[in-house]
C-alpha cells in the first residue's frame, strides 16, 4: 500500500551573472512586499492604540488590517503601483512569498501571546534588511519542472537554470507518476544558490531489515552516539577541526574595510570577498555535520524496527559556556528531527524517552538509581549487583528497555509512529533541587523517590 508524503529534493544551481541578478531581483520584490506590510500593520496597530487612549469608542476605531495571507494580498494588489511601480518586471510569486513570511511571523507572535504556541516566545516580526536577510523566493504557480536532460530547471520569469548536480532522483519520481512537485524555492546560503521542490511522494510500505530489533541511542560530545549494542559511532567534531582555518579568515576579513552604519561607511571590494571566503568555510562545517547525521540517521531507521532517543533539554544544555560550541556542533535537535520522519518512512518507531528519566544513574542490570552521577565518572559502577560498566553504554540499554515498557496505546504505539515512554513528570518529583547544600542538612535530606537525571542525560 502507497502512503504519500511531503518530501524535498534540494539541488545546487550554477548561475550565470545575468541569472543572478534576476534572483537577487526577485528576493527584493519579496523584501519590499514584507517591509510595506509590516509598516502598515504596525501603523494601524499603533494608530488603535493612540485611538484608544483619547478614548474613543472601539466601533469608531481605524479599521484593523487582516493578518491572513488573502488579506495582506487584498492589500497589496490595491498599493503595489505606488509602492512598486516595477511590480511587473519579476514574477507575482515574488511579492507572495514576502506576505506569505509576514503572515507566517503575525500568526506565531499572536499564538505565541495567547499561549497556543509552544516553546520560547515568538517577538513581533521585524524588518527585514537588504544586507543581513537571506536571499529567498518560493514559486507555487506557473512552469516548475525539470528538463529532460536532468541537468536544468525551468521555474516562473527566471527561465531555464542549469543544476549543479543530476536532478535524476526526482525526474524519475515525476516521470513514474509517484511524484508530484508543489512548490520550488531559490534561496542562497554559503555564497551558493540552491533550488529545493516540496513534493508530495507517494511511498511504498517499507520495512527494516530487523523488524523486531531495539536499539537505544545516547547522544554525546566524546561520542556522537552509542547504541544499546556496544557500538560507538565517533563524534567528527567539523567545526574544531575547521577552528584554525575559520580563526585565519576572521582575523583577515577584521583586517579589512567593513561597513558602519554610524557613519554610513560602505564595505571594500576586499572585505565582501573576505566575507564570502568565511561564510563558505561555515557552509562546509554545516554540509559535512548534515551529511554524517543522514548517514547516521538512514542507517538506523533502516536497520532497526524500534529507535529509543532521550528528549534533551538542548537549549539549557547551551547555556553551559564551556561545553556550548561541542553541543551546537554535535546537532542532537537535527538527529532526532531527522530520525522522526525517516523511522516513519521506513515502517519503524521512534520511542523519546522522558526529559526526566534517569537512563544515565539507572543500572542497566539490577535497575537501581544513584543518587548522584558526577560527569567525570566515564564508568558506571553500580553497587548494588556490582556491574562494572562505561556509562554510555549502560544509558543505551536503559534507553532500549524503555522500548518494551507498557504504553498507553492512545499516544500512537505502533509500527510506523513517535511515541513518549519514561518516567514521566513523576521522576522529578522529590528530587533536590538546590544546587548546594551544607552541614547536616544535606546529610539528613532523603528524597521521597530516587532522585532523577534533572537535564536527561548530560553529553559525554
Amino acid at each position: 500500500m502507497a502512503v504519500q508524503t511531503v518530501q524535498a529534493y534540494q539541488f545546487a544551481l550554477d548561475v550565470t551573472p545575468a541569472q543572478v541578478r534576476a534572483l537577487l531581483a526577485h528576493a527584493g520584490a519579496a523584501r519590499v512586499a514584507f517591509n510595506w506590510s509590516l509598516a502598515r500593520v504596525k501603523s494601524v496597530l499603533d494608530q488603535r492604540s493612540a485611538e484608544r487612549s483619547y478614548g474613543v469608542a472601539e466601533e469608531l476605531l481605524t479599521p484593523v488590517v487582516g493578518w491572513s495571507l488573502p488579506a495582506l494580498r487584498r492589500v497589496w494588489n490595491v498599493e503595489k503601483g505606488v509602492v512598486a511601480p516595477w511590480w511587473r518586471e519579476v514574477s507575482k510569486e515574488a511579492f507572495n512569498t514576502g506576505l506569505d513570511a509576514l503572515a507566517r511571523g503575525l500568526k506565531q507572535w499572536g499564538d505565541s501571546r495567547r499561549g497556543q504556541r509552544a516553546g520560547r516566545p515568538v517577538g513581533f516580526p521585524r524588518f527585514k534588511s537588504r544586507h543581513r536577510s537571506i536571499p529567498s523566493v518560493r514559486f507555487t504557480t506557473g512552469a516548475i519542472r525539470v528538463e529532460p536532460d536532468r541537468k536544468h530547471v525551468v521555474l516562473p520569469r527566471l527561465g531555464r537554470l542549469k543544476l549543479h548536480e543530476s536532478a535524476r532522483k526526482l525526474a524519475r519520481r515525476v516521470e513514474a507518476g509517484t511524484a508530484r512537485i508543489m512548490s520550488a524555492t531559490v534561496r542562497r546560503a554559503g555564497g551558493r544558490w540552491h533550488v529545493a521542490f516540496t513534493v508530495t511522494v507517494e511511498r511504498t510500505d517499507r520495512r527494516p531489515e530487523r523488524p523486531a530489533a531495539t536499539v537505544g541511542v545516547d547522544v554525546g560530545i566524546r561520542h556522537l552516539a552509542v547504541l544499546s549494542t556496544g557500538e560507538f559511532v565517533a563524534n567528527p567534531r567539523h567545526l574544531d577541526t575547521a577552528q584554525t582555518r575559520l580563526r585565519a579568515l576572521g582575523r583577515a576579513l577584521s583586517r579589512k574595510q567593513g561597513p558602519d552604519r554610524r557613519t554610513g561607511r560602505v564595505p571594500s571590494q576586499r572585505w565582501r570577498r573576505a566575507s564570502a571566503r568565511l561564510g563558505r568555510a561555515h557552509a562546509r562545517v554545516a554540509d559535512l555535520r548534515r551529511d554524517g547525521l543522514h548517514k547516521l540517521t538512514t542507517r538506523l531507521a533502516c536497520t532497526y524496527g524500534t529507535v529509543v532517543v532521550e528528549d534533551l533539554h538542548v537549549a539549557g544544555m547551551l547555556r553551559n559556556r564551556r561545553l556550548a560550541r561541542h553541543i551546537a556542533d554535535a546537532g542532537f535537535a537535527e538527529f532526532r528531527r531527522q530520525l522522526a520522519y525517516k523511522t516513519v518512512w521506513n515502517g519503524g518507531r521512534l520511542v523519546v524517552a522522558d526529559r526526566w528519566y534517569p537512563s544515565s544513574k539507572t543500572c542497566s542490570r539490577c535497575g537501581a538509581v544513584k543518587a548522584k552521577l558526577p560527569l567525570r565518572e566515564r564508568t558506571y559502577t553500580c553497587t548494588s549487583c556490582g556491574l562494572v560498566l562505561d556509562r554510555d553504554v549502560n544509558a543505551a540499554r536503559n534507553l532500549a528497555d524503555l522500548a518494551v515498557q507498557p504504553t498507553d496505546p492512545e499516544t500512537g504505539t505502533g509500527m510506523g509512529g513517535v511515541v513518549s515512554a519514561g518516567s514521566g513528570p513523576v521522576a522529578g518529583r522529590g528530587a533536590i533541587q538546590k544546587t548546594h547544600f551544607g552541614g547536616q542538612e544535606a546529610k539528613n535530606r532523603q528524597p521521597d523517590t530516587a532522585p532523577a537525571d534533572q537535564t536527561g542525560t548530560v553529553p559525554s
